[in-house]
């Protein structure tokens, strides 16, 4: 099974509820897209900075799952940083890509970008996941 497949085959119900499509994964990238709905919006037809946030620490998950070690049961998120550099508003489609920063035994850190399709950064995310 590739990176991709494992991923795709995993439940992330909350990922599905925003919209998440994963699109390329390998041990060292794993990009996803998604839908700028409205009711991922603030009142201004804009991306909400949670939706951000909520995005990329999906991508940073996944790409985690992909990365543990045989022994793991599993992941979480203990810290998230969120750099705003721009927005993006409904209808766009933001693309996350995620590569490795860090990947030890217990953490491994992931610097998440989101774009818009374009090319317009929207956020820079840092997230430290800890193995379980």
């Amino acid at each position: 099974m590739t990176p991709l497949e494992k991923i795709r085959a995993m439940k992330m119900p909350f990922a599905e509820l925003k919209g998440v499509t994963f699109v390329e994964a390998d041990k060292d990238r794993v990009v996803a897209k998604m839908l700028v709905r409205p009711d991922l919006c603030t009142v201004s037809q804009s991306i909400h900075g949670g939706a951000v946030m909520a995005f990329a620490d999906s991508v940073g998950a996944a790409a985690t799952v992909i990365n543990l070690p045989e022994d793991a049961k599993g992941t979480t998120t203990i810290e998230s940083k969120t750099n705003f550099v721009g927005g993006a508003k409904e209808g766009a489609t933001v693309v996350a890509t995620a590569t490795p920063v860090h990947r030890g035994r217990r953490t491994q850190v992931w610097q998440t970008r989101l774009e818009t399709e374009e090319g317009k950064l929207v956020a820079i995310v840092i997230q430290t996941q800890m193995v379980l």
